[in-house]
């Protein structure tokens, strides 16, 4: 889904032996503010349509960093400034990962 909208560098990480509270992040990146919005609500969009919903969304008005939770899986669209800055790859190193190409 996030590949429909061009995201970049989309990194599926597998948290269940490290994390009790989630069993997956998908990182996307988007090039502007706009992307990074269309991205994350493209995928809410796509999985309402099958009955799934977050449980929370934060920053989508911002369009910096959104943050879509569905408990088992936690979804983060950054803009690529704040992707390099937080480093979610590096803060969670041991976690297997899948990266998905277009």
């Amino acid at each position: 889904m996030a590949l429909e909208r061009k995201a970049e560098e989309v990194l599926a990480m597998d948290l269940r032996k490290i994390s009790s509270a989630t069993e997956f992040f998908l990182l996307a990146t988007g090039r502007s503010d706009t992307q990074v919005q269309a991205i994350a609500e493209h995928i809410i969009d796509e999985l309402k349509k099958v009955g799934v919903r977050p449980s929370h969304v934060e920053g989508l008005e911002e369009g910096r960093w959104v943050l879509i939770d569905y408990f088992d899986v936690v979804v983060h669209v950054f803009h690529t400034t704040a992707r390099e800055f937080y480093q979610l790859e590096s803060l969670w190193g041991d976690a297997p990962t899948h990266t998905f190409d277009a």
